[in-house]
């Protein structure tokens, strides 16, 4: 017999002895909406985890470019609980865009260190990646510091990709917060002397010029290490990966002695219609089971202290040690690195 809506209703009524059956549905308590900037494949071991754990179901889109730019258009109808970006700079952006509010956290605090999270909790760094110099394996080379790239020694030696690129913008930004404007321009006409080729490319394309000769040094991600390294024995990937060595750099600066990194990172939205289920997927991915995937699925560093690496960041780079300096202080010099790149011509 077909069973109409209503008499349906009233038997699961019924048979859970409960009025909610007449309340929101209880979907609206179990989900939450994702906004990312980074590619859903890469967090998605992440988003099935909570969901087993918590039974919180993720609705995640993927937003490729102009993320503030959408959410500002949604307005306070935005479905966005939780926004995720991949370097501090657009994290930042979407803070000074008013798209985000301030949470309260005792489990974030507490696993994110004070310089990779917002004062006022209005982001957190979830993990990190290092701006490391991969070298030929034939040099006698054991340290490095970030300002040794433009020593007139390396004159033709050095490879990196684009100095517009996120992630060197960042770490010129860093050089000013350091060291100054002036010095940091003096720097940057420095490596570019010493470029072996234009700055171009990515990261991985420093360990394929390196194996064919083309350069000694160069900088480049921690993450890529593990990606190369855990290709497939005889492929391209694996033969860039174990062309080279790593080494953590550091600044001059003896206030630092860190190594720059960047930051995959997440906010609460402003409008988010499921803001308690937005920090609890922002606790769970600070939780150390969550920083575990996170080393062995995407080679990236844990935020969380006392997280084992991956094997093979482990084996290749070792334990870092994060440049102190709060990433705040050194993404508001954002601009004037990126217009430090272009007064030196560093891309041409």
């Amino acid at each position: 017999m077909t069973r109409s809506p209503s008499t349906s209703c009233a038997l699961t009524c019924l048979a859970l002895a409960s009025a909610a059956c007449f309340a929101i549905p209880a979907s609206a308590a179990e989900e939450l909406t994702l906004y990312t900037t980074r590619e859903a494949g890469l967090i998605q071991p992440l988003i099935s985890a909570f969901t087993a754990q918590t039974k919180i179901n993720v609705n995640t889109v993927f937003v490729k470019d102009g993320l503030l730019e959408r959410v500002k258009a949604e307005g306070a109808r935005s479905p966005a609980d939780v926004l995720m970006t991949v370097d501090i700079g657009n994290l930042l952006d979407l803070v000074d865009g008013g798209v985000t509010q301030p949470v309260k956290s005792a489990a974030l605090d507490a696993a994110v260190p004070a310089n990779l999270r917002g004062t006022d909790g209005q982001w957190y760094a979830l993990s990190l990646r290092a701006r490391v110099l991969y070298a030929d394996k034939a040099m006698k080379l054991t340290s490095f510091r970030y300002e040794d790239l433009a020593n007139p020694k390396y004159k033709g030696k050095v490879c990196i990709r684009a100095g517009q690129h996120p992630y060197n913008t960042a770490l010129v930004a860093a050089m000013i917060a350091h060291d100054g404007e002036p010095e940091a321009e003096q720097w940057l006409r420095g490596v570019k002397a010493n470029l072996a080729r234009k700055a171009t490319g990515g990261d991985r394309d420093v360990a394929r010029d390196i194996l064919g000769g083309i350069c000694d040094i160069g900088l480049a991600n921690s993450y890529y290490v593990g990606q190369m390294k855990s290709a497939k024995e005889g492929s391209d990937n694996r033969k860039w990966g174990d062309a080279i060595k790593v080494i953590r750099p550091t600044f001059s600066n003896p206030k630092s002695g860190g190594t720059h990194v960047n930051i995959s990172g997440a906010a609460v939205a402003k409008s988010a219609p499921n803001k308690a289920n937005a920090v609890k997927l922002l606790e769970f991915l600070v939780s150390e089971p969550a920083q575990v995937l996170y080393a062995q699925t995407n080679y990236e560093y844990p935020v969380r202290k006392g997280v084992a690496l991956d094997p093979i960041i482990a084996g290749s780079i070792g334990q870092l040690t994060v440049d102190p300096l709060p990433l705040t202080e050194v993404a508001k010099y954002r601009k004037q690195a990126s217009a430090l790149v272009d007064k030196v011509g560093f891309d041409q």
